[in-house]
């Protein structure tokens, strides 16, 4: 008995390694900790420094003859965030961004409910591969894409005109603020480019949201008189509202703080993407630019507090 429990026992090992391992074993907080110093010095370095250097920045100026930059603290840079034409620019991006995420929201809902309730097998596995399949491709080709399809030459208008629907893209492209010379540097253009985009960061927080509904709380609402409406408004869009909130996080803060689908689909009214870039690369103020930056970080902030309370997290 003796010899089978002396052999169950392994020998010690000897060296550097065998001590460290004995170590390692006896105070497995060591082993944690230098497991996670280099990720966390790569972020307390790399991201959050940089997001501080940023915040320093903003509370500097510029000097008008000069201009170099003042490094003395001031709130001045951000009061030039109210000026009108800047405050246009956030208050553009921002409604952009809750237009966005609201059409996502409504066009998702549908599909997102229908793989979760519906589709079974190889159907499941093509909708996760019509979902994901656009993310394969490259950002830019899909908007150049987009750009070619949506200009006055392009299919849309092609096909509308087949169609004798052409008066109405036109009465359309005529209106003040949405329409354009086309719809490729056009605000409906922007808007239809960034739901394509985001949208499959929609579509899956909500269908999985959805997977996790019990499908005997809908046959409840049913036998208990309760009609389709009913059923959506009172126990499957409560249960679906952390997917919901989940997904406008991405499509969201995504929009908010992209300037490329503006610069090539949209007009030549800024987003404070752009207005970041323009600062940043051709007026050199890097003070102003900063304090764009710092908008969206601020608004998402507070976003991410309110969808946390909501129980959104838990959805991703």
């Amino acid at each position: 008995m003796s010899t089978v429990a002396d052999t169950s026992i392994l020998a010690r090992r000897g060296g550097l390694a065998g001590r460290l391992s004995d170590l390692f074993w006896r105070k497995p907080g060591i082993l944690l900790l230098l497991m996670l110093t280099p990720p966390l010095l790569w972020l307390g370095i790399i991201y959050l420094g940089s997001l501080i250097a940023l915040l320093l920045q903003s509370f500097f100026s510029i000097d008008d003859f000069s201009g170099l930059i003042n490094y003395e603290f001031t709130l001045s840079t951000y009061r030039q965030l109210l000026i009108p034409s800047n405050f246009d620019i956030i208050l553009r991006t921002v409604v952009m961004a809750v237009m966005v995420t609201l059409a996502s929201a409504v066009i998702a809902f549908p599909i997102a409910y229908y793989a979760a309730r519906y589709a079974r097998g190889k159907w499941k596995v093509i909708f996760y591969l019509g979902v994901m399949l656009p993310l394969w491709s490259s950002y830019l080709v899909k908007i150049y894409a987009w750009k070619l399809i949506l200009a006055k030459e392009g299919i849309l208008t092609w096909f509308l005109a087949k169609l004798h629907l052409l008066w109405l893209l036109d009465a359309w492209l005529a209106l003040p603020v949405v329409g354009g010379s086309s719809l490729s540097i056009s605000y409906t253009g922007t808007f239809i480019v960034f739901i394509y985009v985001w949208m499959p960061f929609m579509i899956l927080p909500i269908q999985a949201a959805l997977e996790r509904v019990p499908g005997n709380l809908i046959e409840a609402s049913a036998d208990l008189g309760g009609n389709p409406a009913q059923t959506f408004r009172f126990v499957l869009f409560p249960l679906a509202l952390p997917g919901i909130i989940a997904g406008s996080i991405f499509t969201f803060s995504l929009t908010l703080g992209d300037y490329i689908i503006p610069q090539i689909i949209g007009s030549s009214r800024l987003f404070i993407g752009q207005a970041v870039y323009a600062q940043q690369g051709t007026a050199g103020n890097i003070p102003l630019a900063a304090a764009f930056s710092v908008v969206p970080i601020v608004i998402m902030g507070l976003y991410l507090w309110m969808a946390k309370r909501q129980g959104a997290f838990d959805a991703l």
